[in-house]
């Protein structure tokens, strides 16, 4: 049985991850640092358990990688998901503290997880990471600076990790999604129609004509792929950007 760890995996895409992972027969911990969530995962009656945590704070992750030693017994998969859309304004726009948040979740919170990850995954013997970064981690992505450098950012770390690791028997690989369903896509949506100085809808049409498939993913492809990635069907796939988003043909102003 696998023994896994999801950060922001209380809701969104870490929640679809987790509950895949728990419907695989694995043993499943999150962390989130949305306490609300965490409370409605602990009365869905789902047999996953949790820990509060900010990613980007290092006395956090030590927590959360102590709870999930104490309740999983050890650790074969690290899923890198929590991460923040962070502001969406031309980057002479952006304040110091804004830039800095962003960074210091979708990247940084990465290193810190990873950190205390790979001497328990040599423990097992081996076993899988998967960060997910994002279409934004493949292509420009105006007005959003600071999140498309930190998902660039994370598909190096991924690349170079797969080398690190690789001899280790451990895999590591990040999945790109673009535009998911959900709460987070409305809020993009709405953030960019405000900069554009546009309507929501035609912001979100913008969206869509940029996808070859003129449509938006659902947290289960996402999830399905990660999956895929951490099982014995993917043992000779490592060091991989893996787009799920359509086919995504540019990130544009227009």
């Amino acid at each position: 049985m696998s023994r896994v760890l999801v950060t922001a995996g209380a809701h969104g895409i870490g929640r679809a991850v987790a509950e895949t992972f728990l419907s695989e027969g694995a043993a499943v911990h999150v962390g989130d640092i949305d306490a609300e969530a965490l409370s409605e995962l602990a009365r869905s009656g789902a047999n996953i358990t949790s820990t509060r945590a900010d990613v980007a704070d290092a006395d956090d992750v030590d927590r959360l990688f102590d709870d999930a030693r104490c309740h999983l017994g050890g650790l074969d998969v690290l899923i890198n998901n929590a991460g923040i859309a962070g502001p969406t304004a031309a980057l002479q726009d952006i304040e110091p503290p804004a830039w800095a948040r962003t960074i210091e979740v979708n990247l940084n919170g990465a290193y810190l997880c990873t950190r205390r990850a790979i001497p328990m995954l040599k423990e097992a013997g081996g076993g899988a990471i998967v960060n997910v970064s994002s279409t934004a981690g493949l292509l420009g992505y105006p007005l959003r600076a600071p999140y498309a450098a930190s998902k660039w950012a994370l598909i190096g770390l991924t690349k170079t990790l797969a080398m690190e690791l690789g001899p280790f028997g451990i895999r590591v690989n990040a999945v790109c999604p673009g535009g998911v369903s959900g709460e987070r896509m409305d809020r993009v949506v709405s953030s960019a129609a405000r900069s554009r100085g546009v309507t929501e809808d035609q912001a979100r049409q913008g969206f869509l004509r940029q996808v070859s498939m003129r449509t938006f993913v659902d947290v289960s492809d996402v999830a399905s792929t990660i999956s895929f990635l951490c099982s014995e069907k993917s043992t000779n796939i490592s060091g991989q950007a893996i787009a799920v988003d359509g086919h995504t043909e540019g990130l544009s102003l227009s």
